[in-house]
């Protein structure tokens, strides 16, 4: 099966161009990239138009809003209509992966579960070093990030440790909290079930927590990805959060109610088939059908 990677970014093109070249580093090669560009400017613009050109054998494709704010919901919906793969990873533009991120992700894939990786911070001033000298960090093996945990540039070690963990996987199938959107992985099928994330979160903060709680409703458990799938996630400075407060007592509303699965302002207003069961085989197909124009240049 293909597997599409979506990458999130805005206006930080250094840290995608570290985020790309470790996803061309993989090494299961069966996946795609599709970019869901929140409104960046020209600069992204160049740097994709680069990558799309060398990449070689991985696709990669580019989604793209206009910049009214902070609208990842929205994008990652729009982009989610650009993927031919028939399972999905998110995963932001400040994140870095290691050699095995896809193919372990692949491991995981299991029907009926989403997978739920977790994160490793860089500290600001390994951050810094990396972008000054080019440093292709995510390229070494483990007793190298161990010299960097003890020299403090990572915040902590053990989640690069990849361990099998078998049935402990599934132990919290219906925990919500800690899903974080920068490492998650959900069939596509499973995505249209629940009308995909919910533009209603606009601005910063938990649309992912939202988005985990409506797959559990759905019944799509959590399946665990520590100790397999970690991302080194790039110091940056902490975003514009004044929607925080209105969009976690909508979260945790939300998690009352276990009735609760398609999203209000969904995937469905860009894709006219609703995600019901009349329309499981489309669903079903690696190839769902896309209304969405993402080979648009945007308006420079």
């Amino acid at each position: 099966m293909l597997i599409s990677v979506i990458v999130s970014t805005y206006n930080w093109p250094e840290a995608l161009d570290l985020c790309l070249s470790s996803l061309l580093a993989q090494e299961d090669r069966n996946f795609e990239i599709v970019i869901a560009d929140d409104g960046s400017n020209e600069d992204t613009r160049h740097l994709i138009d680069a990558y799309i050109i060398s990449a070689g054998e991985i696709k990669i494709y580019h989604t793209y809003q206009e910049d009214q704010g902070f609208r990842l919901s929205a994008i990652r919906n729009k982009a989610t209509l650009a993927c031919n793969g028939g399972y999905l990873i998110f995963l932001d533009g400040d994140c870095v992966v290691l050699p095995s991120f896809v193919k372990n992700h692949r491991k995981l894939m299991q029907h009926k579960y989403f997978v739920a990786g977790n994160r490793v911070l860089i500290s600001k001033q390994f951050t810094s070093a990396i972008f000054n000298k080019k440093i292709s960090f995510y390229k070494n093996g483990l007793y190298y990030f161990f010299v960097r945990w003890l020299q403090r540039d990572i915040n902590r070690l053990a989640p690069l440790i990849t361990l099998p963990l078998g049935p402990l996987r599934t132990l919290h199938t219906e925990k919500w909290c800690k899903v974080v959107g920068c490492n998650i992985g959900v069939f596509k099928k499973d995505i249209f079930l629940i009308n995909g994330f919910d533009e209603i979160y606009y601005g910063w903060g938990y649309e992912d927590s939202d988005f985990a709680i409506r797959l559990i409703n759905a019944g799509v458990k959590r399946k665990e990805g520590r100790f397999c799938v970690p991302v080194l996630h790039l110091w940056h400075a902490i975003n514009a959060r004044h929607k925080k407060d209105i969009n976690y007592q909508r979260m945790i509303r939300r998690s009352k109610d276990k009735s609760f699965v398609n999203a209000e302002l969904g995937i469905s207003q860009y894709w006219p088939l609703p995600a019901t069961p009349d329309n499981a085989a489309i669903h079903d197909s690696e190839n769902a059908p896309t209304v969405f124009d993402t080979h648009a240049k945007p308006p420079y």
